[in-house]
């Protein structure tokens, strides 16, 4: 079987299974809050796996993710009340309606945040280290005190009236193709570009890698998966307000990829669900909710400081297996019992 053919096979089946879950979802089957719960997971996970395309593998601190968020989320919730309610009622204003007005508002908003991502990275990314994470942090303010004064999107009052478009289907398509694009960034010519730049930028240079520009393309690929993510909780609840978006909602993502391990995909996974679910875990604690929260992740920082699974990729071994069959060789480890047995 080509690789091809069982490319297109994967992916008919994980459409199907989206599809059928979502059917699962829309009727009622689960509890509204925890398909909430699991849904506001598929949004961090979007969130948390972009991040770590800039902090993980390129090597850069970032820390006004949130930013870029807010742009795709209010430039696809304006698109959505004044243009993408008309498209969904030209379509039949049913489900082909709505998942065609929904599809464009993603497009819009990930277009807009990559565009702010340009702006902010051509300028800042030629810094490093601290410097760096304080332009971003600086731009994240930015971002929320120019939605503060901005009355066609509801100001500092907030924005409402934004159709509510809560599909398990889609908020799990986006994270799932979050994650193939990194995964495919970093096991691509242009990944090794951005991991020899986390790894020592100046022999990176040396070796002819234009470093400014591979850490831009990566800044605005990362910031466009953002705003994806912005669009989803845009249409989560038909409502936002710059107050989500501060740094405190930065911090937050940046959590995730530590505590998960800088330089792991499914670690960024695991960190998103991990800290979307806890704080909800923790509701019976009441007012000592946060304070454990708190604890918890020093006493993790404090023992694993690499995060959970660190720069680990556990799917090498699977992979390395898989293609050895694929190309008719036999797995290092069964040639080398091979190798002794003929020996013995």
């Amino acid at each position: 079987m080509s690789r091809y053919i069982r490319n297109l096979i994967i992916t008919l089946v994980v459409l199907a299974v989206l599809y059928g879950l979502n059917f699962v979802f829309a009727g009622r089957m689960i509890s509204p809050y925890f398909s909430r719960i699991l849904m506001l997971c598929g949004i961090a996970i979007t969130m948390a796996v972009s991040l770590n395309l800039i902090n993980g593998f390129t090597g850069q601190f970032s820390i006004g993710h949130a930013g870029f968020m807010a742009v795709g989320a209010y430039s696809s919730a304006y698109f959505s009340v004044n243009y993408g309610v008309r498209i969904a009622a030209a379509l039949g204003d049913g489900t082909l309606g709505w998942m065609v007005a929904l599809l464009l508002a993603t497009l819009v908003g990930a277009a807009c945040a990559a565009v702010a991502g340009l702006v902010v990275g051509v300028p800042s990314l030629r810094l490093k280290g601290d410097y760096l994470a304080i332009v971003t942090l600086g731009f994240g303010q930015i971002i929320v005190v120019f939605l503060n004064n901005i009355d066609a999107i509801g100001g500092a009052r907030g924005y409402s009236g934004i159709p509510i478009v809560k599909s398990f289907f889609w908020i799990f398509l986006i994270a799932i193709l979050t994650i193939v694009i990194v995964y495919n960034i970093v096991h691509s010519a242009f990944g090794r570009a951005l991991i020899s730049i986390r790894e020592d930028e100046l022999a990176a240079e040396a070796m002819g890698v234009n470093t400014t520009r591979y850490k831009v393309m990566a800044f605005v690929i990362s910031s466009a998966m953002a705003g994806a993510g912005g669009v989803l909780l845009a249409h989560f609840d038909g409502y936002l307000n710059p107050k989500s978006f501060e740094f405190i909602k930065s911090f937050e993502i940046l959590i995730m990829i530590i505590l998960g391990g800088l330089g792991s995909i499914v670690g960024s996974v695991l960190g998103a669900i991990l800290l979307t679910i806890l704080p909800e875990a923790l509701r019976g604690f009441a007012q000592y909710r946060m304070v454990i929260y708190s604890l918890l992740l020093i006493v993790l920082m404090i023992t694993r400081p690499q995060g959970l699974l660190g720069k680990t990729d556990v799917f090498k071994k699977w992979r390395a297996r898989l293609r050895g069959r694929r190309e008719g060789e036999t797995p290092i480890a069964e040639s080398t019992t091979a190798t002794k047995k003929e020996k013995g």
